[in-house]
């Protein structure tokens, strides 16, 4: 990485903000990867996305104000990984998922306390159906449950429609599903009808 951002001229000039479109492109390529692809891709795309984590600290060394590197990014990511996880670096106990994510939780209250909302921290560039899952379960933290949609039949409006995406969030977060992956799952299978209806005789 350090070779190529000293001798790629098209490198050079690349900013932070010029590989959001490449971090967005490459993290979708790595979940298409785990939802249906093969190990070998799988492989392919974590290196995709890894190297936009070189990339950027490789930006962020050369930053003449408050420069880091990647060596920093690790030793910070090791840092919170160890407070995140006292039952594993320290003598706090979980035997179940649910201890973990207490022992987490905890550790992540503490390490954002400058935050005044739940809301604080949600990146508001997820998309939508994630972000919606995301925000459904801070609202539900703080006692703040999504109402049933209010349309009994088929929305006739936009905010109809809104309303009734929200409740059917709101029903996969009370049943664990992931909304988002539920709908790209549903589109691979139409995909798929699609392209056996193009290659019909």
């Amino acid at each position: 990485m350090r070779a190529v951002r000293e001798e790629c001229v098209w490198s050079q000039r690349i900013t932070h903000r010029d590989l959001v479109p490449y971090l967005i492109e490459e993290s979708h390529e790595v979940i298409d990867a785990v939802e249906s692809g093969t190990r070998a891709d799988l492989q392919e795309e974590l290196g995709d996305l890894l190297w936009q984590v070189l990339f950027h600290s490789a930006i962020a060394a050369q930053d003449p104000d408050d420069p880091f590197d990647i060596d920093d990014v690790a030793r910070t990511l090791t840092e919170k990984m160890v407070r995140r996880h006292p039952h594993v670096f320290a003598d706090a106990v979980a035997r179940t998922p649910e201890e973990v994510l207490v022992h987490w939780n905890a550790a992540k209250a503490a390490e954002k306390r400058t935050r005044s909302s739940v809301l604080d921290g949600v990146p508001r560039g997820m998309p939508a159906l994630a972000l919606a899952q995301k925000l459904v379960g801070r609202a539900a933290g703080v006692g703040v449950e999504v109402p049933a949609s209010a349309a009994t039949d088929a929305p006739t409006t936009e905010a109809e429609l809104g309303e009734a995406l929200l409740a059917l969030v709101q029903r996969a977060r009370e049943r664990g599903w992931d909304a988002e992956r539920a709908l790209r799952e549903r589109l691979r299978a139409m995909e798929a009808d699609v392209r056996a209806a193009e290659s019909a005789p």
